[in-house]
């Protein structure tokens, strides 16, 4: 097995802007190890979401490689591709993405019935997953009786459900306060410990970053800096 779950070279993705072309991603070279918490740093219209939609194989680059569990994205087929994000990737975005007329249960569920896991096995699964992010008494709760922070647990759960080798988390953080927060990082560093998932985010929130492992910071779709940092606690004292 490849000891890497992503690897780019001289990675670039452009957008046409007019007569002229936006350069999202210029050269980007990089590799995650598995069971890294690690987050794409940098200001809006840096590239980072850009980087996680390649990494999660929702886009392709213009050139270069991008390899993710061991594959060649631009090798993949739509079908494969998207074979490869139901069984091995989960995300995890701003906006919950709740299924309002579904319980929590059955928006957790939704991803083991494309696996076509068996009734029982999804329902131990599931309560499980609930367990994980301390929501087992709002099962058969509904999206709108539920807060923010609540929400996206409920966001992380269905992420998580599958045990997939692989999160992508997009400004998982943005909208909530500094309590939840805090509360969803210590959920999803603890997921990472527990469960030994990759954890790979997209953010500019500082409340973030304090709990990350690696920061790599992009600077118009450029690698400005690689950083290792200590693991503590610190993030939920500041």
């Amino acid at each position: 097995m490849n000891d890497k779950i992503i690897e780019t070279e001289k990675l670039l993705k452009e957008y046409p802007m007019g007569h002229a072309v936006l350069k999202a991603l210029n050269n980007v070279s990089l590799s995650f190890d598995y069971g890294e918490f690690a987050g794409v740093v940098g200001p809006s219209g840096s590239g980072k979401t850009t980087f996680l939609n390649i990494a999660g194989t929702l886009d392709s680059p213009t050139s270069g490689l991008c390899r993710v569990l061991g594959q060649n994205i631009e090798s993949l087929s739509s079908r494969n591709a998207a074979e490869l994000r139901t069984k091995s990737i989960g995300f995890i975005f701003q906006t919950f993405n709740l299924l309002p007329a579904y319980t929590v249960f059955e928006n957790i569920e939704f991803p083991l019935l494309l696996l076509k896991i068996g009734k029982d096995e999804r329902k131990k699964m599931v309560a499980d997953a609930l367990k994980w992010v301390g929501l087992s008494d709002r099962s058969d709760s509904f999206p709108k009786d539920l807060s923010g922070g609540e929400c996206q647990r409920v966001a992380i759960a269905r992420a998580v459900v599958k045990k997939p080798k692989l999160i992508l988390a997009d400004e998982p953080t943005a909208n909530l306060d500094a309590e939840n927060s805090h509360n969803i990082m210590r959920t999803m560093r603890n997921l990472n410990k527990e469960l030994g998932i990759t954890f790979i985010f997209a953010t500019h929130d500082e409340k973030v970053m304090r709990y990350l492992k690696r920061k790599i910071t992009l600077v118009d779709g450029k690698v400005d800096n690689d950083q290792i940092t200590e693991e503590s606690d610190k993030g939920e004292k500041l």
